[in-house]
């Protein structure tokens, strides 16, 4: 018997997808923009580097006067040359 298991998938998509909830409420942009975003910057990053792409966490963080991406991307290795 197990006491301490690793974390279930459902359980970690249902957390990011609040943290996406939560980052859209502080910086007033669409989860639409910001998932559309996420996608977009996995798919430029990953024509250079291998990632994981189940641990990435991308904020937006707003002020009054500016907004701030802050994005974790685990890189797992560098591509040598474009595949």
């Amino acid at each position: 018997m197990r006491l301490f298991r690793d974390e279930a998938p459902s359980k970690k998509q249902a957390v990011d997808r609040l943290r996406l909830i939560l980052v859209h409420d502080r910086a007033k942009v669409s989860t639409g923009l910001l998932e559309q975003l996420r996608e977009e910057i996995i798919n430029a990053i990953t024509k250079y580097v291998e990632i994981e792409e189940d641990e990435i966490e991308i904020e937006l963080n707003t002020t009054e006067t500016k907004a701030e991406l802050v994005a974790n991307i685990p890189v797992v290795r560098v591509r040598r040359a474009i595949e």
